[in-house]
């Protein structure tokens, strides 16, 4: 009778365990949601980890910004691999985190499998601007004089490691040119160097190269997106260009440890998808020259994946390190 008792308890007890999680998911977010930002107040990435905290906030439930920077993001990403999976320590994850770093250094998360993508909120393109001095005005013409001057064209980027970098190490891969980088630390002084005529040209990030081509202090190239950009509607794609390899831009979104429940891997998507597909939010978007992909966690799952091979290759074949 007291074994037949001991082994109903040990099987409630078992049975109870395995329906935690499950009971956990359900009453999922009971406290407060913590959006990890890898970058500095003021980037894209804090403006997509705020607006979502905003949108939680507006309903009904409480989420809160953290800034975790350094190492180009990857104390923010280790940080989070190795939180508890269960929905409440969400990673503001980028190209460079999740798809780029692992190939560029050691790290201490494994990008492909401590983390289950939810979905990207925001997505922008490269874009492809000269000094006004260099004698090209498209792709071809540039092209050209790459190949006239071998070693002598420079392209400037944000920093090692950065789209700006690793697209720009991709064009003279497919273009079969010779052109020099100068990488930089931030987007801001690479521009001031290219505006002086101190580098020659650069993959920038559409966001912030608007106001320097209307103000005509760089003049645009190719711009790395599927379609052209109503910002800036004469000016032609790479694919348009005879580059569609080249297409890329930087993206943010959000993802949770592996192992959180799915349950709650559902309710983050939705709130997303939700946030980030209101009118103001779209409005605020379209003038930064912003795109919310909104995939569902499956096909994101996949986007990632596709990212992190494709610059792997890139990568590897240009035999890139992070120094």
């Amino acid at each position: 009778m007291l074994y037949q008792r001991t082994l109903s308890l040990a099987f409630a007890a078992a049975m109870a365990f395995a329906a935690a999680p499950h009971a956990s998911a359900q009453q999922y977010p009971s406290q407060p949601i913590r959006l990890i930002v890898p970058t500095a107040p003021g980037g894209v990435a804090d403006i997509v980890g705020r607006t979502f905290a905003q949108k939680l906030t507006e309903g009904g439930k409480t989420a809160i910004v953290e800034n975790k920077t350094g190492a180009g993001g990857a104390i923010a990403a280790d940080f989070v691999a190795k939180a508890a999976p269960d929905g409440y320590t969400v990673f503001v994850g980028f190209h460079a985190t999740n798809a780029i770093l692992p190939h560029l250094q050691k790290l201490n998360y494994d990008a492909q499998n401590d983390f289950i993508p939810i979905t990207i909120a925001a997505r922008t393109a490269n874009i492809l601007v000269v000094n006004p001095n260099v004698p090209a005005k498209t792709m071809k013409e540039l092209v050209d004089h790459a190949k006239a001057n071998p070693g002598k064209v420079t392209f400037a980027s944000q920093g090692n490691g950065s789209t700006g970098h690793i697209v720009g190490e991709q064009f003279k891969q497919v273009a079969g040119i010779d052109i020099a980088h100068v990488p930089y630390r931030g987007g801001a002084p690479a521009v001031q160097d290219l505006i002086a005529g101190h580098v020659n040209m650069m993959f920038d990030v559409l966001t912030l190269a608007v106001p320097q081509i209307q103000g005509q202090k760089v003049r645009p190239i190719a711009v790395a997106s599927p379609k052209r950009v109503p910002l800036i509607p004469d000016v032609p794609t790479v694919a348009e260009s005879g580059f569609p390899q080249l297409e890329s831009g930087p993206w943010f979104g959000f993802f949770v440890p592996a192992k959180t429940p799915q349950a709650v891997v559902d309710f983050l998507y939705a709130e997303a998808k939700k946030a980030f597909e209101s009118p103001d939010v779209q409005a605020q978007f379209e003038k930064q020259g912003l795109t919310a992909m909104l995939g569902t966690p499956a096909e994101t799952k996949k986007f990632v994946a596709d990212e992190y091979a494709r610059w792997g290759d890139v990568i590897k074949k240009g035999n890139i390190s992070a120094n």
